[in-house]
């Protein structure tokens, strides 16, 4: 059901972002920038050097981030501002706030860079924000608590994770109408598309699985269930999965259980774990694909992890509670 939009602030400082998808996917990463939920901050990485050369005081519990596609601007859901914050990447100036519904907390730039579609996690709502235009397009009710939102890749479906409802929303982005709910195990955070749009890997946290939905029937497929050596149960809550460039290998935060799994996407096998910093939220793939830069929300810090190697080769300072990860010039 598509929602009103009187109640939503509209007002925002003049700015310009690029026509084309927002991550800034084509230009090689130098930089990591960082989202630090409990300190409202942006630390930002040198890969290079692996050195910590800034910290930013953004808005109240940043969460989501990413990059425009040619790396100007920085993307941050401001969640306790309600707001999504436009910065300068090479200084942290912000340029503008974006109207984004009640409590952002992740995003999703549409593939053609129109729109960036965020979920509302108070206002069980979707709401789609014209990036040239600079107001709310539309927004559509989903489940209670949303939280993990992405596109499909060929643009048909955007799909959204309800937290209390345990259901994933299928909504057709040319109609803005959810189509189907689909029921996952407890508590699903984080969606995420194989390159391919083939499948879809949903992160259900209380249930400590990640379902692997076929993207044609709309329905599950597999179900990988994890086992971190010497972890309980319990302390397995799956939350950010990233895919390598070839769509062969995902990384997916284990939570509590302190570690990352590594995946084989084909077969859904388990490679291997590495016991990575305290509760790890989300990550980010570096170019080329053989390491994972990880946010370990609990210790404050960053794990660099050799992906082949099933390794930590490097841990970073962050802010307090980092979150989310993303990469750019």
């Amino acid at each position: 059901m598509e929602r009103s939009l009187k109640s939503l602030a509209l007002t925002v400082a003049p700015f310009a972002l690029l026509a084309g998808p927002a991550f800034a996917q084509d230009a090689p990463a130098a930089r990591a920038y960082v989202s630090n939920e409990r300190s409202s901050t942006v630390t930002v990485v040198d890969l290079a050097g692996g050195k910590v050369v800034a910290q930013w005081p953004v808005g109240k519990r940043p969460r989501g981030i990413a990059l425009t596609r040619d790396g100007t601007y920085l993307l941050i859901c401001a969640s306790a501002d309600n707001g999504v914050e436009v910065r300068d990447t090479a200084t942290g100036a912000l340029v503008a706030t974006l109207p984004s519904g009640a409590d952002p907390e992740q995003f999703f730039p549409s593939h053609d860079g129109k729109l960036l579609f965020v979920a509302n996690e108070d206002d069980a709502a979707v709401t789609a924000v014209d990036l040239s235009a600079r107001r709310v397009a539309w927004q559509v009710s989903v489940g209670e608590e949303p939280e993990g939102i992405a596109q499909s890749p060929d643009g048909k479906w955007l799909l959204v994770t309800s937290e209390e409802g345990n259901v994933v929303a299928w909504i057709d982005v040319a109609t803005h109408a959810v189509v189907a709910e689909m029921e996952t195990a407890t508590r699903p955070r984080h969606v995420e598309f194989t390159p391919d749009g083939a499948h879809v890997w949903i992160a259900a946290e209380m249930g400590g699985v990640v379902h692997v939905a076929d993207v044609a029937s709309r329905a599950i497929a597999r179900t990988i269930k994890f086992a971190p050596p010497g972890v309980a149960d319990y302390k397995v809550m799956p939350c950010g999965i990233r895919f390598t460039p070839d769509g062969k290998t995902a990384v997916v935060a284990l939570g509590r259980a302190d570690a990352v799994a590594v995946v084989d996407v084909e077969s859904a096998t388990i490679r291997g774990y590495v016991k990575v910093g305290a509760r790890p939220w989300h990550l980010a793939i570096l170019p080329g694909g053989t390491s994972a830069l990880v946010a370990n929300g609990a210790s404050d810090n960053l794990s660099l992890v050799d992906i082949p190697g099933l390794k930590v080769t490097a841990t970073i300072p962050a802010g307090e509670g980092p979150w989310g990860v993303a990469l750019g010039r």
